[in-house]
């Protein structure tokens, strides 16, 4: 005897439905992003293969600066935001719900420069915050010298490359300078934006890249870059002279050493300005992610908090090869146990 079933419509749709891989059934979201463009290399990668992952899930980051990516996030045009100077304590209080920082990686800020014929450049504790302050103008000067006596250093005037945007970058490399030059601390200060001497010889560009092309078409340029963007463009940076009186380079085992040297607080802010440690790499920072505590479509919500988990596992393991510094596991611990605040 052959029985035959009969489906209504709705039980054949909950059916196909319930064969679907699980990446076709998902509702899709899409979330939006702006800001620092210190971690745009690794974010893009990150972004790209969650997407591929994460079966329904887009994510499309703009790099266009740590300022920028917070007024985006205070006019809600943007589902998260980057910095890599976090958030203010006023800016946060802007925020109905509350503000959730997440720092997601970190990365070494370099001094990159363009001298043909000189592959190696040692810059003393007191030499480059005199540079950027323009109290050091010419390539040859004494003091560059006597650091580099094996170089043949030209007679050319130093060209200065800041940023010229609001800088997260910025924030980050003027903080050192104030940490370890009195002269800086009272002048220029930190700052996403600064004071910059009023010179011919000091030219402004966008971003981390626009700072990156300058200084390589520039013959004489020295300027500051998140160490990836060196390492892609294969750029010359100089070797940093540390708290400890060494000179030691990025993408070694400096930065992970600055990292070391201190403990995340509660808050999630944390700046290295002038970090411990013989082997330390001087100029070392997290940058952050920036997310509300309570999103209206519980869907983001969700999505959100997925693309974090993928950043903290998956994300971690491509981080030396894109010239980032991988967080340390009590540091993922830490902000794993954060993103809970996320509903």
């Amino acid at each position: 005897m052959i029985r035959r079933v009969f489906l209504s419509a709705s039980m054949a749709g909950c059916l196909a439905l319930a064969v679907l891989p699980a990446a076709q059934a998902q509702e899709k979201v899409r979330l939006i992003g702006s800001g620092a463009t210190f971690p745009f290399p690794i974010y893009a990668t990150w972004f790209k293969e969650f997407g591929k992952a994460s079966g329904g899930i887009t994510v499309d980051y703009q790099g266009k600066g740590s300022g920028a990516g917070i007024q985006d996030f205070l006019n809600k045009t943007v589902d998260f935001a980057a910095s890599d100077s976090a958030m203010t304590d006023e800016q946060m209080s802007k925020v109905p719900g509350g503000v959730q920082l997440l720092p997601m990686t970190a990365g070494e800020i370099v001094i990159a420069y363009n001298l043909p014929g000189v592959a190696e450049l040692r810059l003393p504790r007191d030499v480059y915050p005199a540079i950027f302050h323009g109290k050091i103008t010419n390539w040859n000067d004494p003091k560059i010298a006597a650091a580099n006596p094996k170089a043949a250093l030209p007679d050319m005037p130093i060209t200065v490359v800041r940023r010229a945007d609001s800088s997260g970058t910025t924030f980050v490399f003027t903080s050192h300078l104030s940490a370890i030059s009195p002269d800086w601390k009272s002048g220029p200060g930190a700052g996403n934006t600064v004071n910059w001497p009023n010179s011919d010889k000091f030219i402004a560009s966008p971003k981390n890249d626009g700072v990156t092309a300058t200084i390589k078409q520039t013959k004489g340029a020295i300027g500051y870059i998140e160490y990836g963007f060196a390492k892609l463009a294969k750029v010359d940076h100089a070797m940093l002279q540390n708290k400890a009186g060494k000179f030691t380079a990025a993408g070694g085992e400096g930065g992970a050493n600055a990292l070391a040297s201190a403990k995340l607080p509660p808050d999630m802010r944390l700046w290295l300005s002038d970090p411990e440690g013989a082997e330390a790499y001087p100029i070392a920072t997290y940058t952050w992610m920036i997310f509300y505590k309570k999103y209206d479509d519980p869907n983001k919500a969700a999505a959100v908090k997925k693309m974090v988990e993928y950043c903290l596992t998956e994300g971690q393991k491509v981080s030396d090869k894109l010239g980032y510094l991988p967080l340390p596991e009590s540091v993922v611990a830490d902000v794993r146990k954060a993103a809970a605040n996320i509903n």
